[in-house]
């Protein structure tokens, strides 16, 4: 979607691994995705670091299945991960989801103040990320699954629900 606040896309990532990647660098480096409809896979393949080619090629996927099922996997990663430079690029892997809400700023109101809530990051150890690894992330149960606030509360099911005042309803 379109990129409202600069933030969001630093709160908002499904990054196999994130890193200041130079796809054009190379004729044989390559991003492609597939989706078939169950699945839909993003792979990096042999891609360059900026300013670091000699460190080698970097192979890794993202495959989003529609069962919330989600696997990073890790062909070659030519150096640990733990070496590479977050000073151009932020260096990450795992999850993160936030949302933004648009407040009236009381200095100027026809302004809105854009606050973003990150609720939730699973972030990986990257010393883990070496070649020929892979990382599966199952979904759990969630309220989504139940039809009313109500249900959600009565559930025997332990989401510890409780009332967001910025939404306005139980969650």
């Amino acid at each position: 979607g379109d990129v409202i606040h600069r933030m969001l896309t630093a709160t908002q990532y499904v990054a196999p691994l994130m890193a200041n990647f130079n796809p054009s660098f190379s004729r044989n480096s390559t991003v492609q995705y597939l989706d078939n409809g169950t699945v839909f896979v993003v792979q990096w393949d042999k891609v360059y670091l900026q300013g670091k080619e000699d460190m080698g090629s970097f192979t890794f996927q993202a495959a989003l299945h529609n069962t919330g099922r989600i696997v990073f996997g890790y062909k070659e990663i030519p150096v640990p991960v733990l070496q590479i430079s977050a000073t151009q690029h932020p260096v990450k892997a795992g999850l993160s989801d936030a949302f933004m809400i648009l407040n009236p700023s009381p200095e100027v109101p026809e302004s809105r103040r854009r606050t973003i809530y990150e609720y939730h990051r699973v972030e990986l150890d990257t010393s883990k990320i070496t070649n020929m690894s892979a990382v599966e992330f199952t979904p759990l149960p969630t309220c989504l699954q139940h039809q009313s606030c109500e249900m959600c509360v009565t559930s025997e099911l332990t989401f510890n629900c409780s009332w967001c005042h910025v939404l306005q309803r139980y969650l």
